[in-house]
């Protein structure tokens, strides 16, 4: 088992930045393909970022590309999303999840999954 626990969501204006933390608990952290996912109003949840199981190569999704990073203190169980040069489109809430394989940009794929967090609410607005 695993259980995962986001924060660091909250109200920031465009162009503004975000640091979500996703602590876990169970076993290493390292285990993992790890990523972060997000599900806006009246849209389907969507794969945001991840670092893959075989070699912790990380992907993103081409919206935050240049502007987000996915990273991880393995030592801490704590994965981390930055999030700079926010926009409105950003705001949803934000997932963090876990599952044992996931190679390659298959860790995009939200299916493959199994341990999730709860979320935290992100809102991009002046």
């Amino acid at each position: 088992q695993l259980q995962l626990v986001e924060s660091g969501g909250g109200l920031v204006q465009p162009r503004g930045s975000l640091r979500l933390s996703c602590a876990t608990s169970g076993r290493t952290l390292g285990y993992y393909a790890i990523g972060w996912f997000r599900q806006a109003p009246g849209k389907e949840r969507e794969g945001v970022s991840c670092i893959s199981s075989s070699d912790g190569t990380t992907y993103y999704e081409d919206s935050v590309k240049g502007r987000f990073t996915i990273s991880k203190d393995n030592a801490k169980n704590t994965v981390y999303l930055q999030m700079n040069s926010l926009k409105p489109e950003d705001t949803a809430v934000y997932y963090c999840a876990a599952t044992r394989s996931a190679y390659g940009n298959s860790c995009l794929r939200q299916w493959l999954y199994i341990y999730w967090g709860q979320g935290t609410q992100v809102t991009v607005s002046s």
